[in-house]
């Protein structure tokens, strides 16, 4: 499920834009201001974001020109009333991947997503991702952040196990069953070992926390 965010002021257009992209499966992240995006960005990398430029406190693409500057390359698309040649040309040289002007058709701006978010990563179909972690089943690549990570066989699908029930407790014999194929040939302990060799690997500084201890039951990813 691609990440989505979107930054515009007015309340109303907020709403119904992240109403159409929930519709069509999307999960979004709404905000009025770039603040919380900022935030954001500081733990998970969303798949794309519409913005408009007209912004309180810095002007859309501006702060899109900042990002680029930052290395950060989402894709955007701006959604803006700003229509005259010299501003749309202005948005793609400061890092835009599209341009729609108000008014819109809802049904064009989601085809639009569609393509960005397919020229975007078409090499990352089918990838996993979960705050700042992206994992590629089929190349068998996990990143955090930018960061590759070097993963056993074994340690490679019990996170992708731990990210895909993201929200649900998995008890060590659920992990053991589904990770390890086999309950009995093997003890919690083992589970606890596997976790703990994990967590070194994509949180050596301990200070992301992405699997949550649950007491006398298993694991979460958080």
């Amino acid at each position: 499920m691609a990440l989505i965010v979107i930054i515009e002021d007015e309340r109303d257009l907020l709403d119904l834009l992240e109403y159409h992209l929930e519709k069509e499966g999307y999960e979004t992240f709404a905000s009025l201001t770039v603040g919380p995006v900022k935030k954001l960005l500081e733990e998970e990398m969303p798949d794309l974001m519409i913005v408009d430029r007209n912004l309180p406190g810095v002007e859309g693409s501006e702060f899109v020109r900042q990002l680029r500057e930052q290395g950060i390359e989402v894709p955007v698309i701006f959604l803006t009333a700003k229509v005259a040649e010299s501003e749309i040309e202005e948005g793609f040289l400061r890092g835009g991947d599209d341009y729609i002007t108000k008014p819109f058709n809802f049904k064009e701006l989601l085809l639009r997503v569609r393509a960005v978010l397919r020229r975007s990563k078409p090499e990352e179909s089918g990838a996993v991702r979960y705050r700042d972690i992206t994992i590629r089943p089929r190349s068998h690549e996990v990143f955090v952040g930018e960061r590759p990570v070097e993963l056993t066989k074994l340690e490679f699908d019990l996170l992708l196990e731990l990210v895909k029930n993201r929200n649900i407790v998995l008890s060590r014999d659920q992990l053991l069953e589904r990770v390890w194929g086999d309950v009995g040939d093997y003890q919690d302990r083992t589970v606890n070992v596997a976790v703990n060799r994990l967590k070194e690997k994509i949180d050596p500084d301990k200070s992301k926390n992405y699997i949550k201890s649950v007491r006398g039951v298993g694991y979460q990813m958080c």
